[in-house]
């Protein structure tokens, strides 16, 4: 048992009650049978999590209305986070009736969500293509009008953010006081109605070079207004938030999953996720993390750190635990000579510290990797 709060965050890929056997058995008798199985799984996953930490869960449609309702119950509903659609088969599923599944889910619940450490946001997200504005000094920009375009923000319900600059929209300097050449601005909305600015007066005053006063064409007729100079760089590393759809081509499918584990140990098993759709996860929690995987597998979480530590210098440590349930007769995995799913994980996370680095330990025969 681990101790309580030990864990930073959770992710985990638990059987999904398919009624199919793959290199392990993924049978229950109903999803009252499978829920079962799961809470106090999930309870345990709860117990050691850090007051600020999160749990990510991968399930499909065979469950996920049932885990949903878990989730809520173990974890409470006030700390939802997020019902992503993860895009893991592009082409669909061609057997069986009905349509082409192409998704399946990652459910996303905090501890506590006002402690919570997660940002829904990734540097991996920002597209270089939203600054196409190039300063004299090389930097990489685009204007953001320092107008609040948002019309809940008004010179009522934010009255201190009323009030006039002073620019000059042949050289673009803005001041909050006048100067020669410029004219008083206020901010006002496409239609002429008062607004507010986004920056308060003591901030244009720390910050008057990333303003720029320019001229623009609205409905009108062309009127002085005031940007802001938005760059690509910035202190503390920019970041986007992340949609809740997760598209094959970002983060990896079942396909390159299968490549990815084949290069390592071959093809022993049959459905394992994408290291890119973990260090997604990762990207959003600090880089000193301690993650826990109770369902390994096939030990994709374990390589999922040591990617992201390679890639960003991170201390990132894994735990991952797997059941020595034995693996389906005949299977690949068996054929292969790993006679239990932790075989497989141990084979894998092994390869992994040969190849990537970063160490491995086990501990009974659960593999941890660092």
């Amino acid at each position: 048992m681990l101790p309580p709060g030990s864990v930073d965050v959770v992710y985990t890929d638990p059987p999904y009650n398919t009624g199919n056997d793959f290199a392990y058995a993924d049978r229950f008798r109903d999803h009252a049978a499978w829920t079962a199985m799961m809470r106090p799984r999930l309870a345990v996953m709860r117990e050691a999590l850090a007051e600020h930490g999160a749990i990510f869960v991968s399930i499909d449609d065979n469950e996920v209305a049932h885990l949903r309702l878990l989730m809520d119950e173990v974890l409470g509903e006030a700390n939802f986070l997020a019902q992503i659609v993860v895009n893991l088969n592009p082409k669909g599923r061609q057997l069986g009736r009905g349509f082409a599944t192409s998704h399946e889910y990652v459910l996303a619940y905090a501890r506590h969500l006002p402690s919570c450490v997660v940002e829904g946001s990734s540097t991996e997200a920002v597209d270089e293509g939203d600054f196409p504005l190039t300063s004299p000094d090389g930097r990489r920009f685009r204007y953001l009008p320092l107008r609040n375009t948002n019309k809940k923000f008004n010179p009522v319900t934010a009255p201190t953010l009323h009030f006039e600059l002073y620019g000059d929209p042949v050289t673009g300097r803005v001041a909050t006081t006048s100067f020669d050449g410029s004219r008083a601005l206020t901010p006002v909305f496409g239609d002429g109605r008062p607004a507010v600015w986004r920056w308060s007066r003591r901030k244009v005053d720390e910050r008057p070079d990333d303003l720029e006063c320019r001229v623009i064409r609205g409905r009108t007729g062309e009127r002085a207004d005031v940007f802001q100079r938005d760059w690509l760089e910035r202190e503390g590393g920019r970041r986007k938030k992340l949609r809740t759809i997760w598209l094959a081509e970002e983060i990896g499918s079942t396909d390159t999953a299968v490549a990815e584990l084949k290069a390592l140990v071959g093809h022993v098993f049959e459905s394992p996720k994408p290291t890119g759709l973990v260090r997604r996860i990762l990207s959003t929690v600090p880089a000193d993390a301690v993650v826990l995987d109770p369902f390994a597998g096939s030990g994709t979480t374990g390589h999922a750190v040591a990617l992201a530590n390679v890639a960003d210098g991170g201390t990132r440590r894994c735990i991952s635990i797997n059941s020595t349930e034995p693996t389906r007769t005949g299977s690949n995995a068996q054929l292969a000579g790993l006679a239990t799913v932790a075989d497989i994980t141990r084979a894998r996370l092994a390869a992994v510290a040969e190849t990537v680095g970063g160490g491995l330990e086990v501990v009974g025969k659960s593999p941890d990797i660092r």
